[in-house]
């Protein structure tokens, strides 16, 4: 199965050429990292990330963060993307266990011995491809890791289930799993913070979850969101990495920058709030 692009044209540009030259304007960008990778590194030391997942316009500068540390760090053999489901198709926890998916800068593989052994081990978690095919978290990863390497594969996991408990079980079975297996893996999680709130607003609510997250401190931050009515998108897939990033030795979490579609689009008003982090 190849799951095609849904949101090429839309959310980044649909050719090779074009999207290329966006991905580095994202690098370049005031409020991106100023820096184009370069040559990937070799330390390893990073196990999970957080990137947003809008337009690249309006986050790409944001993600772009999180990817120019990667690229230093290293590419891992294989990246797990833990994204919310804003479409409400599919199962609580869905999974993609065979099959590529397509961007116009080519396919990636899914693991598949990874993802079915997720599947296997995580009763919660179904091999269902149906919560991918129109989820677009997950997918606009994807072309800022293909600029770095088109060396690795994939597990796609959409997350309807976001409560506490089972995203900390998520996370706990993919460290297991991920060692079981003697997989080397970054745990991706796909997230947008506040929605729609004046930009001073979003801007004070984040910093309270980025301290949270600053402290790999998954409880505080779930408190936090619920304390302050926070529109946090992908709550659960931000704990199930700190969950499996710490249980494969991470002890570290920096926030690596946050800013808001205010300024990426110019209007204050209504924002979305975007943060970039690693766990290391």
């Amino acid at each position: 199965m190849v799951r095609m692009p849904a949101v090429a044209g839309m959310f980044y540009e649909s050719d090779e050429h074009s999207l290329k030259e966006r991905i580095k304007w994202c690098y370049l960008h005031e409020i991106g990292p100023g820096k184009i990778p370069g040559e990937i590194g070799n330390h390893r030391s990073i196990k999970g990330l957080i990137s947003p997942h809008a337009g690249y316009p309006f986050s790409g500068p944001v993600a772009a963060h999180s990817y120019l540390e990667l690229a230093r760090d290293g590419m891992p053999e294989t990246l797990i993307i833990l994204c919310p489901n804003h479409t409400g198709i599919g199962s609580g926890l869905s999974a993609m266990t065979e099959g590529s998916w397509l961007t116009p800068l080519g396919e990636v593989e899914i693991d598949e011995p990874l993802a079915v052994a997720l599947v296997d081990d995580y009763l919660l978690l179904d091999d269902d491809p149906s919560a991918h095919i129109k989820e677009h978290s997950c997918e606009v990863q994807l072309p800022f890791l293909q600029d770095i390497t088109p060396d690795f594969k994939i597990v796609p996991i959409c997350m309807m289930m976001q409560d506490l408990e089972t995203s900390r079980e998520l996370g706990q079975s993919i460290a297991k799993i991920s060692h079981a297996l003697g997989k080397d893996v970054v745990v991706i999680a796909s997230t947008d913070f506040t929605h729609y709130q004046p930009h001073e607003v979003a801007k004070a609510q984040d910093a309270k979850v980025l301290e949270a997250i600053s402290a790999l401190d998954e409880g505080k931050m779930i408190q936090v969101i619920q304390d302050y009515n926070v529109t946090m998108c992908g709550y659960g897939p931000v704990t199930a990495t700190m969950v499996a990033a710490k249980a494969m030795g991470a002890t570290e979490a920096k926030i690596l920058k946050y800013a808001t579609s205010g300024e990426t689009g110019g209007d204050y008003n209504a924002v979305v709030g975007y943060g970039s982090a690693v766990f290391r």
